[in-house]
Protein backbone atom coordinates (compact mmCIF):
# COMPACT_ATOMS: atom_id res chain seq x y z
CA UNK A 1 0.00 0.00 0.00
CA UNK A 2 1.18 3.32 -1.03
CA UNK A 3 -0.03 6.24 1.32
CA UNK A 4 0.18 9.89 0.75
CA UNK A 5 -0.10 12.98 2.31
CA UNK A 6 -0.95 16.20 1.02
CA UNK A 7 -0.03 18.98 3.19
CA UNK A 8 0.81 22.98 2.98
CA UNK A 9 -1.42 25.75 4.32
CA UNK A 10 -4.64 26.67 5.30
CA UNK A 11 -6.77 27.72 2.38
CA UNK A 12 -3.78 26.00 -0.41
CA UNK A 13 -6.58 24.17 -1.91
CA UNK A 14 -5.94 20.63 -0.10
CA UNK A 15 -9.28 19.72 0.15
CA UNK A 16 -10.30 20.69 -3.47
CA UNK A 17 -7.43 18.70 -4.24
CA UNK A 18 -8.54 15.64 -2.66
CA UNK A 19 -12.16 15.90 -3.92
CA UNK A 20 -10.63 15.85 -7.23
CA UNK A 21 -8.57 12.91 -6.65
CA UNK A 22 -11.47 11.41 -5.35
CA UNK A 23 -13.45 12.21 -8.39
CA UNK A 24 -10.77 10.30 -10.40
CA UNK A 25 -11.26 7.21 -8.34
CA UNK A 26 -8.24 7.48 -5.95
CA UNK A 27 -8.92 6.21 -2.19
CA UNK A 28 -8.48 9.50 0.00
CA UNK A 29 -8.46 10.10 3.43
CA UNK A 30 -9.91 13.75 4.72
CA UNK A 31 -8.65 16.08 6.85
CA UNK A 32 -9.71 15.89 10.76
CA UNK A 33 -9.02 18.64 12.30
CA UNK A 34 -11.62 21.04 10.43
CA UNK A 35 -14.41 18.14 11.71
CA UNK A 36 -13.00 18.99 14.61
CA UNK A 37 -13.02 22.54 14.85
CA UNK A 38 -16.27 22.38 13.61
CA UNK A 39 -17.97 20.06 16.14
CA UNK A 40 -16.14 22.51 18.73
CA UNK A 41 -18.03 25.59 17.70
CA UNK A 42 -21.32 24.26 17.15
CA UNK A 43 -20.47 23.09 21.16
CA UNK A 44 -20.32 26.74 21.63
CA UNK A 45 -16.46 26.68 22.41
CA UNK A 46 -15.70 30.05 20.74
CA UNK A 47 -12.06 29.23 20.35
CA UNK A 48 -11.46 25.64 19.93
CA UNK A 49 -7.65 25.45 19.65
CA UNK A 50 -8.30 26.24 23.41
CA UNK A 51 -10.25 23.16 24.52
CA UNK A 52 -8.59 20.97 26.66
CA UNK A 53 -9.04 18.17 24.12
CA UNK A 54 -8.36 20.16 21.17
CA UNK A 55 -5.40 18.35 20.13
CA UNK A 56 -6.29 14.51 21.38
CA UNK A 57 -9.47 14.64 19.38
CA UNK A 58 -7.64 15.46 16.46
CA UNK A 59 -4.85 12.98 16.72
CA UNK A 60 -8.17 10.35 17.89
CA UNK A 61 -9.71 11.06 14.52
CA UNK A 62 -6.54 11.02 11.94
CA UNK A 63 -5.81 7.42 13.95
CA UNK A 64 -9.21 6.31 12.94
CA UNK A 65 -8.82 7.64 9.46
CA UNK A 66 -5.74 6.62 8.95
CA UNK A 67 -6.85 2.61 10.01
CA UNK A 68 -10.08 2.66 7.09
CA UNK A 69 -9.80 0.03 4.83
CA UNK A 70 -6.60 -0.62 2.72
CA UNK A 71 -6.34 0.63 -1.03
CA UNK A 72 -3.66 0.13 -3.42
CA UNK A 73 -2.71 3.70 -3.15
CA UNK A 74 -4.38 6.28 -0.51
CA UNK A 75 -4.00 10.13 -0.31
CA UNK A 76 -4.42 11.89 2.90
CA UNK A 77 -5.81 15.01 3.73
CA UNK A 78 -2.97 16.10 6.24
CA UNK A 79 -1.80 13.58 9.29
CA UNK A 80 -0.56 13.79 12.57
CA UNK A 81 2.54 15.24 11.58
CA UNK A 82 0.57 18.59 10.86
CA UNK A 83 -0.92 18.70 14.25
CA UNK A 84 2.59 18.16 15.37
CA UNK A 85 3.36 21.51 13.39
CA UNK A 86 -0.05 22.99 14.95
CA UNK A 87 0.98 22.50 18.56
CA UNK A 88 3.87 24.22 18.00
CA UNK A 89 1.92 27.33 16.02
CA UNK A 90 0.19 27.00 18.27
CA UNK A 91 2.49 27.01 21.26
CA UNK A 92 0.71 24.02 22.44
CA UNK A 93 2.29 21.14 24.59
CA UNK A 94 2.89 18.05 22.74
CA UNK A 95 0.59 15.78 23.77
CA UNK A 96 1.25 11.97 24.78
CA UNK A 97 -1.14 10.72 22.45
CA UNK A 98 0.01 12.80 19.43
CA UNK A 99 3.70 11.28 20.37
CA UNK A 100 2.18 8.25 20.18
CA UNK A 101 0.97 8.31 17.25
CA UNK A 102 4.08 9.88 15.53
CA UNK A 103 5.69 7.07 17.06
CA UNK A 104 3.00 4.30 15.53
CA UNK A 105 3.61 6.18 12.07
CA UNK A 106 7.64 6.42 12.29
CA UNK A 107 7.93 2.74 13.89
CA UNK A 108 4.95 1.24 10.53
CA UNK A 109 6.58 3.07 7.95
CA UNK A 110 2.64 4.00 7.40
CA UNK A 111 3.09 7.26 4.36
CA UNK A 112 5.67 7.61 1.97
CA UNK A 113 8.22 9.69 2.77
CA UNK A 114 7.52 12.22 -0.23
CA UNK A 115 4.97 14.46 1.27
CA UNK A 116 2.64 16.71 -1.07
CA UNK A 117 3.44 19.76 -0.20
CA UNK A 118 0.42 22.59 -1.77
CA UNK A 119 1.71 25.62 -2.19
CA UNK A 120 -0.65 28.66 -0.94
CA UNK A 121 -2.86 30.48 -3.51
CA UNK A 122 -1.59 33.73 -2.68
CA UNK A 123 -4.43 34.38 -0.75
CA UNK A 124 -6.83 32.82 1.96
CA UNK A 125 -10.41 33.18 2.48
CA UNK A 126 -11.20 32.88 6.18
CA UNK A 127 -14.52 30.73 6.96
CA UNK A 128 -16.29 29.90 10.01
CA UNK A 129 -13.77 27.08 10.99
CA UNK A 130 -10.38 28.79 9.47
CA UNK A 131 -9.89 31.92 11.10
CA UNK A 132 -6.45 32.89 10.44
CA UNK A 133 -5.02 35.68 8.31
CA UNK A 134 -3.12 35.02 5.09
CA UNK A 135 0.10 36.13 6.37
CA UNK A 136 -0.41 33.80 9.68
CA UNK A 137 -1.47 30.99 7.31
CA UNK A 138 2.64 31.62 5.67
CA UNK A 139 3.64 31.22 9.15
CA UNK A 140 2.15 28.32 9.44
CA UNK A 141 2.88 27.39 6.04
CA UNK A 142 7.00 27.21 6.86
CA UNK A 143 6.33 25.61 10.36
CA UNK A 144 4.65 22.73 8.56
CA UNK A 145 7.35 22.21 6.05
CA UNK A 146 10.07 22.50 9.46
CA UNK A 147 8.13 19.52 11.02
CA UNK A 148 7.86 17.35 8.24
CA UNK A 149 11.65 17.78 7.24
CA UNK A 150 13.10 17.34 10.38
CA UNK A 151 10.87 13.89 10.94
CA UNK A 152 13.09 12.80 7.72
CA UNK A 153 10.30 13.53 4.94
CA UNK A 154 10.84 15.36 2.08
CA UNK A 155 8.04 17.57 0.51
CA UNK A 156 7.15 17.90 -2.95
CA UNK A 157 6.40 20.77 -4.21
CA UNK A 158 2.78 20.92 -5.82
CA UNK A 159 3.15 24.86 -7.22
CA UNK A 160 -0.23 27.21 -7.99
CA UNK A 161 -2.18 26.44 -10.72
CA UNK A 162 -5.18 25.26 -12.05
CA UNK A 163 -6.87 22.53 -10.08
CA UNK A 164 -6.36 19.72 -13.26
CA UNK A 165 -2.78 20.84 -13.64
CA UNK A 166 -2.14 20.36 -9.82
CA UNK A 167 -4.29 16.81 -10.39
CA UNK A 168 -1.76 15.62 -13.09
CA UNK A 169 1.26 16.64 -11.20
CA UNK A 170 0.55 14.76 -8.24
CA UNK A 171 -0.75 11.86 -10.33
CA UNK A 172 2.54 12.07 -12.57
CA UNK A 173 4.25 11.75 -8.96
CA UNK A 174 3.04 9.20 -7.32
CA UNK A 175 3.45 7.05 -10.37
CA UNK A 176 7.42 7.27 -10.07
Amino acid sequence: MRRFILTGAPGAGKTTLIHALSARGHAVVEEAATDVNAELLAEGIADPSAAPDFIDRIVAYQRARRLDPDAALQFHDRSAICTLALCRYLGLAEPPRLMAELADIEREGFYDRRVLFVDNLGFMTPTPVRRISFDESLRFEAVHEGAYRELGYEPLRIPRGSLAERVAMIEREVGR
